[in-house]
């Protein structure tokens, strides 16, 4: 008994300490928490205790210069672990790689300065650059490295910053239109949107014109409307038809359209309506239109083109196609005496099978429709008499199938110019029985593919299947974000980003035989992307330090590979930097190229996940047929396609 309560005595002064213990826990726990959170931030007074290029002090510098050509200073970062454990971690520079310092070395000759001439030799003979550029170059580092001190040399350190600026070294060629533009729209690939409208969903999301002004500042060209009349049958709206998506008046679409088709492209933008309206409202719909564009809306002297005019001659022009409206001709064409039922019982894939294993048989390729409408389905030549005059007018690009199998909806009139479309499985049926026919069509007209009706959630497909058969007009959903939207946008980063990217000349080409490109034929390797992987920086600056983990840096790897036909098809993936803000991975990769005209370059970064759940660290796909030779900054996006203002890689690329 004596020895429990000398026990209970020695245990008293701990027992009654442990409140203040516990409080004092909380109260650190939370005092690191919210330093964690709401960062002090430095005041002009205490700026001469910083780092001279901390990022800091680069905030509250009076001179504001681009972060891209500072070295960034040690930063620490704390990670709570169980409340109130402290780790702490420090970023420090790594320094130029070893390749770029032996590049230094040698163009300088063991020297620690670089002048004009040697950075001249270095660009023409290391990055395949024009002798042009090294002056402009060398006197923009300057500007920005040294803008205080007047000097005629760059350093190591210079030198290696230049390297790692977008802005000053790009991956891709110079952001302008270079290729030939006065050849027929038939000739290039055209940045397409499907369902412009929506802001997210296929089947309850709200329609608006915020989408189409997004996307046509991305340089899409190519607008889609769904036009529908209102209950009362006297107003217009756009929307998804027999959906619960909420409309938009069809006047703000359209002058949304006026103001911002422009912006980031002078060619011309095309708007492809799917027409529901009654003739009355079609002859409403054709004054707006007028009233709105005026003078840039291009309307032809005859009423069908014997061949399309250029992007060059469409500069700020807008061009209307469209179909007959399917819901109110009341042509008696035996196309459509099939009854309702029947059109019910038949599945799309399952008369697209019956008309595929025919090869061209007589059975009726117009009833072939997408989820309302997107097909030319059912409406034939003919019935383009029963619309409004003044509707009629105004359409420059006739869309529409003719009737018969697909051999007929194929088949290249000698004095007129149409738009076909096919939803992507259509596509894929016909690429395996009909390819060359559907290049030889492209050659001259006009081919859109759109997504199938039962992607609800606006995913997309796969490009390549249209673009290797010729198809201009590849739509795609743009509300949401996947690998196949990225794709899209690498692919129209080309040529200046101006929407309209030339087909590739074997896309075009006639032999002496009249044979065409044929996609299903096994193609040889005609070069070999090697490259290498430096390192990256900038996500410090570009996320929370505990965005990717609570407890620690992030753990970076790379996934870097090739998207475009079958054959060039791969992907490599780099090993995980553990605990790194700036991680060096120092690695080679190399794929062989079938089709490098039509390859985009993906790189992916992402945080290292034990559960697969990966964190997404920023992304971006690149056109092969742009990128640039020797070591190049190369600039992340978000999953929206957005550039980070700071997070980059730095890698080097050759061909052999």
């Amino acid at each position: 008994g004596s020895r429990a309560a000398q026990s209970r005595g020695k245990d008293a002064p701990f027992l009654s300490s442990f409140p203040s213990f516990f409080y004092i826990s909380l109260y650190l726990s939370l005092y690191i928490e919210f330093q964690s959170r709401y960062p002090k931030r430095p005041s002009q007074r205490n700026t001469k205790y910083l780092p001279p290029n901390s990022p800091a002090q680069l905030r509250i510098s009076s001179v504001s210069l681009p972060p891209s050509l500072h070295r960034p200073a040690e930063i620490m970062g704390n990670y709570r672990m169980c409340g109130c454990f402290v780790r702490k971690f420090s970023v420090i520079e790594s320094g130029p790689p070893p390749d770029i310092a032996d590049a230094f070395r040698k163009y300088t000759g063991g020297a620690p300065v670089m002048f004009p001439d040697q950075l001249r030799l270095f660009l023409a003979e290391h990055q395949g650059a024009d002798d042009g550029t090294a002056g402009k170059i060398f006197a923009a580092i300057l500007q920005k490295r040294h803008h205080l001190f007047s000097r005629h040399s760059l350093t190591l350190d210079d030198f290696y910053r230049y390297l790692f600026s977008p802005d000053l070294n790009p991956p891709t060629i110079a952001d302008q239109v270079y290729q030939d533009m006065t050849k027929p729209l038939s000739h290039y690939f055209i940045y397409t949107g499907h369902n412009s409208y929506l802001t997210g969903n296929q089947l309850n999301s709200d329609c608006s014109d915020i989408p189409i002004i997004k996307a046509l500042k991305r340089g899409v060209r190519v607008i889609e409307l769904d036009i529908w009349p209102n209950s009362d049958k006297d107003e217009i709206h756009v929307l998804h038809g027999r959906t619960l998506t909420t409309p938009v008046e069809v006047l703000t679409c359209l002058r949304s359209i006026k103001e911002y088709a422009f912006v980031a492209s002078p060619y011309p933008v095309i708007i492809t309506l799917e027409d529901h309206l009654t003739t009355q409202l079609q002859a409403k719909v054709a004054q707006m239109i007028k009233d709105t564009f005026g003078e840039m809306l291009y309307c032809p002297d005859a009423e069908c083109l014997e061949e399309f005019p250029s992007p060059e001659d469409l500069k700020y022009r807008i061009i209307i196609s469209t179909k007959p409206p399917t819901e109110y001709l009341m042509g008696k064409s035996s196309t459509r005496k099939r009854s309702k039922s029947q059109k019910d019982k038949d599945s799309d894939d399952e008369i697209w099978g019956r008309e595929a294993a025919g090869k061209g048989s007589k059975s009726d390729w117009s009833s072939f429709d997408k989820d309302e409408g997107d097909g030319e389905g059912g409406i034939q030549e003919e019935d383009e008499e029963k619309t409004a005059p003044q509707y009629r007018h105004l359409i420059a690009i006739h869309a529409g199938k003719l009737k018969g199998g697909i051999d007929n909806m194929l088949s290249i009139e000698e004095n007129k110019v149409r738009r076909l479309s096919m939803s992507e499985q259509e596509l894929e049926a016909a690429a395996k029985t009909h390819g060359t026919a559907l290049v030889r069509f492209t050659q001259k007209n006009l081919l859109r593919v759109y997504p199938k009706g039962t992607r609800l959630t606006s995913s997309n497909y796969n490009p390549f299947i249209g673009w290797m058969h010729g198809a201009q007009m590849v739509a795609f959903n743009m509300q949401g974000y996947d690998k196949h939207l990225w794709t899209m946008q690498g692919m129209f980063r080309a040529n200046g980003g101006c929407g309209y990217v030339k087909k590739p000349d074997f896309l075009l080409e006639v032999g002496p035989n009249n044979q065409v490109f044929d996609p299903s034929l096994a193609q040889q390797v005609k070069t070999i992307l090697k490259g290498k992987l430096y390192l990256g920086e900038g996500w410090l600056l570009d996320f929370r330090h505990t965005h990717f983990d609570l407890c620690s840096p992030p753990d970076f790897f790379v996934k870097v590979g090739i998207e475009g036909v079958p054959a060039d098809k791969a992907k490599q993936i780099t090993n995980v930097i553990d605990d790194d803000w700036q991680p060096i991975w120092n690695e080679e990769f190399q794929f062989e190229l079938r089709v490098p005209e039509l390859a985009v370059l993906r790189i992916e970064v992402h945080d290292n996940d034990l559960g697969g759940n990966h964190g997404f660290a920023g992304q971006t796909y690149l056109p092969i047929s742009e990128l640039r030779t020797g070591i190049r900054a190369v600039p992340l996006h978000d999953r929206r396609g957005n550039k980070y203002k700071h997070t980059r890689l730095l890698m080097e690329f050759e061909f052999a």
